[in-house]
């Protein structure tokens, strides 16, 4: 059975998931993925020089619809802030600076990868093996970091089925969504897609909830949908944001249609025992890498913290 590979972590303890939490101290080790998203501008509308009735005001909608293109919502940088988050167009602080050498690896591994299963290799699941291990917060924060590459389209994927906890993160109201897709509901997952005003990077809200959420995910149907997800666009980088491992089963559903696994290890709080059980539960995918969050900064050590043990290839 393949073992996951460690990444460096970093000092840094921002909130994670619903609970209060440090954030990601990491780095990756394997290999990684990108895509990308236009940006479009609304020309301003001629002004009308003879006098017309006031228009009906429509009624409030979640999103904005750019004509001719998809919904589109904007992101609170507020918000990102308070949990600590990656803020688009921020100065770079050290928590980017993790996470540009986390994609970086990651980017390496899809394009190693790339030529056996190209589509494959531009699907990334972000997954812990317990709650409140910091999983969404470094969801998202990959995301906004991979969104700044050039020529690339991110799509984050809320695939947390049971507590969906993206779009409230950023500042966003819920939609129609994956599940939604593969219940039939919704003919294209692509019709789902919101765009943000973050250019490149667009989100896939989880949907409406159902208790056949595993059993969906494991259907004919679903592999059509996600494969379509990154067939859609070459240059899309598609990131799952999957419930726990060792909480819910889609996420060892989901290992099985991804390139790879990123796994996010609370330095605090996960045994090695939960570890190893997690990575066997994600077999289903042969690259994973470890993501070694709220580690403590040391005074006098590196800027970024150290790497934690390396788990080669072998039995676990």
């Amino acid at each position: 059975m393949h073992e996951p590979r460690v990444i460096p972590a970093l000092p840094q303890e921002p909130k994670a998931e619903p609970a209060p939490q440090p954030e990601p101290q990491q780095r990756v080790q394997p290999q990684s993925e990108p895509a990308a998203a236009p940006v479009l501008d609304l020309a301003e509308a001629p002004r009308v020089e003879t006098p017309v009735p006031a228009p009906v005001a429509p009624p409030a909608a979640p999103a904005a619809r750019v004509p001719g293109g998809r919904p589109s919502i904007a992101i609170d940088r507020d918000k990102l802030a308070e949990e600590g988050m990656l803020v688009p167009g921020a100065a770079v602080t050290a928590l980017a600076e993790e996470f540009r050498l986390i994609k970086r690896q990651l980017l390496n591994t899809a394009r190693a990868i790339h030529a056996a299963e190209p589509d494959k290799s531009r699907m990334i699941l972000v997954c812990s093996a317990k709650p409140n291990d910091g999983k969404t917060f470094c969801a998202i924060n990959l995301a906004l970091s991979l969104a700044a590459e050039k020529d690339v389209e991110i799509l984050l994927v809320d695939a947390d089925f049971a507590k969906p906890d993206v779009l409230h993160r950023l500042g966003a109201p819920e939609g129609p969504g994956l599940l939604d897709v593969l219940a039939g509901h919704v003919d294209s997952a692509e019709a789902c897609i919101l765009d943000t005003d973050v250019p490149q990077l667009s989100v896939l809200p989880a949907g409406t909830r159902t208790n056949a959420d595993t059993e969906l995910l494991a259907s004919a149907r679903a592999h059509d949908v996600l494969d379509a997800l990154a067939a859609a666009n070459p240059n899309r980088i598609v990131i799952f944001d999957s419930p726990p491992a060792l909480a819910a089963s889609p996420a060892s559903v989901l290992a099985g249609h991804v390139g790879q696994v990123m796994l996010v290890v609370r330095a605090d709080r996960t045994s090695e025992s939960d570890l190893r059980e997690a990575v066997g539960l994600l077999d289903g995918c042969e690259q994973i890498q470890l993501v070694l969050n709220s580690v403590s900064f040391q005074p006098g050590g590196r800027r970024f913290g150290t790497y934690g043990a390396y788990y080669g290839e072998g039995e676990a």
